[in-house]
This record gives structure tokens, C-alpha cells and sequence, in this order.
């Protein structure tokens, strides 16, 4: 059971970063569509779950130490080289959103410039990924239990205190901006920019990891768990529609609407939950191209977060909101070679 909760923690960590834990991410993909983004968010409940497990127990299966064994494996030659690509530009695109995100963090909360959040992320996540695997693992499990605490207060809290009614609510949820067409598109593209932007790392994860059944497990359950924070973010925000629907980070404006210090507090736990996905962004990447735990893979890692520290100036709501859409429909081919590999696990993918 620890290993199941460790590995589930950690997927849900793997995921949760600065687009997701901010609340930027929840207000494009579900309270853009009010009442139906919980019906939204239901969908992508199922749909993490089942592919969370299905990529842990592949992992594990196949003992895989790179996604691109496993790619090429399930998905054949020439898809593979789409899917293979597409996982790649996902995971550097991703790290350069959380450098931004890391910025945009401690600049409203504290008023420091971007800048300074955004070096201090570098230096972390660079430190971190000069330990193995295990303990990059472990330590990104370590601060979920924090994100889902935090959530839990942040959605009560804004139920409690909303004073609109939800239809109200509703129409000014609807006239925010979104790039997705619907909600029922919304749900899919969100749950495939996710599942690429994890794929990586939770196949790393579930190589890791002996016991099959455990690995499946542990992914189900982190799948599970992301989704009921979805819900219960998106109900936070469409509570408070009315006051945080223009802010950078909607979730950060609720809990310090709630206290000052908690704010502070939430802070430091956006901060580690954009580290956790930062780290699995980079560290994944690299793992894809030199071997680990090696002075390339080192040297690689560096100028990898060189690169992606000058492209963050671009901002992290603007990243967001242009970036997040186009990985997650060109995330469909993963997401349909994973459904398909589903079904074909028990007999024909092997290590």
C-alpha cells in the first residue's frame, strides 16, 4: 500500500504544476464552460485513471528507463516517430512553462521580479536532478499531500462565501476567453496535453517498480486523485468566478482573499508543485537523449535549462494559454496508441 500511495502521489505530482496548481489551467479547460466544466472535469477524471494505470503498468512491464523504448514498442515505426516527437517538444515546452510560472509566483505574491523566481527554480531543479531516480520520485511525492490539503480549504472556503447565485455565476464564466471550441473537447485536450506531459516520467516511474500490479495500481490511483482535484479546483474558481477570473493565478488570489498568511503559505506549495513538474520535465528530456546518472546527461540537463530559462520570458499566462491546446491535440496520438496498447498488455508487450 505505501508503494501504491508513493507511486500515486508522485503521478499527481508529476502533473500538477505551475498551469494546474495556479488554477490557470483549470480556468481555461473548465470554468470557461461553467456548470458543464464539472461535467467536464468528471470525464477527465475516467479518462486520467484508466491511462494513469495503463502507463504505470507498461513501465513496469517492459522495466523501461526512457519512454522511447516503450513508444516505439506500442505504437510502431512511423507513428512512433509523431508520438516521439510530440513527447519531446511537450516535455521541454512544459519546463519552459513552469520557469515562467516559478516567476509569475513569487512576483504576485511577494512582488519580486520574474526573474528571481525563475533563477532559483533553475538552480533547484538542477540540483535535484543530480539525484537518482528513486529520490527524484520521493521527492516529488512529498509535497502533493500539501497541494491537496491547500485545495480542499481553497474549495470549501469559496463555496462557503459565494455571494452569486450559480446561474450568475455561470454567464460570467462564459464570457471568458478559451481557445477550446467545448466543453466535451475541452475535457479531451486537457486529459492529452496531461498524459504527454507525464507520460515520460510515470513510464521512468513504473520501470522503477517490480511488482506490475502494484505499478497499475499506483498509477490508477494518482489518475483518481488528480481528477477529484480538478473537480474540486474548477468549483473553487467558478465560485469565485466574479473576482478571480482575470488573475494569473486564480487559486493564489482565493486563499489570500482567506488570509494573508495562508496566501504565503500557498505560495511556497505552488512553488513546489511547479519544482515537481519542472524536475520531471527536465529530467525526462534529458533521460531521452544521453544516458543518466553520466556527465553528459549532466552537462545536457544545464544547457537544457539554460535554453529554457530565456524562453520563459515570454510569460506564463500567455505560454499557458498558447502552448497547453496545441500539445494536447497533438497528444491524441499517445493517448490512442496508449488505449490501443491497453488492450494488447497481457500478451504482446514484453520487456
Amino acid at each position: 500500500m505505501k508503494k501504491i500511495l508513493k507511486m500515486g502521489s508522485a503521478f499527481i505530482g508529476i502533473i500538477v504544476g505551475a498551469g494546474f496548481a495556479s488554477g490557470q489551467e483549470i480556468l481555461l479547460y473548465f470554468t470557461s464552460f461553467g456548470m458543464m466544466g464539472i461535467v467536464a472535469a468528471v470525464l477527465s477524471t475516467i479518462l486520467f485513471a484508466y491511462l494513469g494505470m495503463v502507463l504505470t503498468r507498461i513501465g513496469s512491464r517492459m522495466r523501461t528507463t526512457s519512454h522511447k523504448e516503450v513508444i516505439y514498442k506500442i505504437s510502431g515505426r512511423y507513428v512512433g516517430i509523431v508520438i516521439d516527437f510530440v513527447i519531446i517538444f511537450t516535455l521541454f515546452g512544459t519546463g519552459v512553462v513552469m520557469l515562467a510560472g516559478a516567476g509569475s509566483n513569487l512576483h504576485q505574491q511577494f512582488g519580486l521580479h520574474p526573474i528571481v523566481g525563475t533563477i532559483v527554480m533553475v538552480i533547484l531543479v538542477y540540483l535535484t536532478i543530480l539525484l537518482n531516480v528513486d529520490k527524484v520520485v520521493a521527492v516529488i511525492g512529498s509535497i502533493t499531500p500539501f497541494l491537496i490539503l491547500a485545495v480542499v480549504i481553497i474549495s470549501v472556503y469559496s463555496l462557503a462565501t459565494m455571494d452569486q447565485s450559480f446561474s450568475s455565476l455561470n454567464q460570467t464564466a462564459l464570457n471568458l476567453e478559451t481557445p477550446l471550441p467545448n466543453w466535451f473537447f475541452s475535457a479531451i485536450n486537457y486529459v492529452s496535453f496531461n498524459i504527454t506531459v507525464g507520460a515520460s516520467m510515470a513510464l521512468v516511474m513504473g520501470g522503477a517498480e517490480k511488482d506490475e500490479k502494484s505499478a497499475a495500481i499506483g498509477g490508477l490511483v494518482g489518475g483518481l486523485g488528480l481528477g477529484i482535484l480538478i473537480i474540486l479546483s474548477h468549483l473553487a474558481i467558478f465560485s469565485k468566478v466574479d473576482v478571480v477570473g482575470e488573475a494569473e493565478l486564480p487559486m493564489l488570489a482565493i486563499i489570500n482573499d482567506i488570509s494573508p498568511i495562508l496566501g504565503t503559505f500557498m505560495a511556497f506549495i505552488l512553488y513546489g508543485m511547479i519544482f515537481n513538474t519542472a524536475v520531471s520535465m527536465f529530467y525526462a528530456f534529458g533521460a531521452r537523449f544521453v544516458k543518466i546518472d553520466t556527465d553528459k546527461f549532466r552537462v545536457f540537463v544545464l544547457i537544457t535549462l539554460v535554453a529554457g530559462f530565456a524562453l520563459s520570458f515570454r510569460g506564463f499566462k500567455e505560454l499557458v494559454g498558447d502552448f497547453y491546446p496545441i500539445v494536447g491535440y497533438s497528444g491524441l496520438f499517445l493517448v490512442g496508441a496508449l488505449i490501443v496498447a491497453s488492450f494488447r498488455l497481457p500478451n504482446k508487450i514484453r520487456r
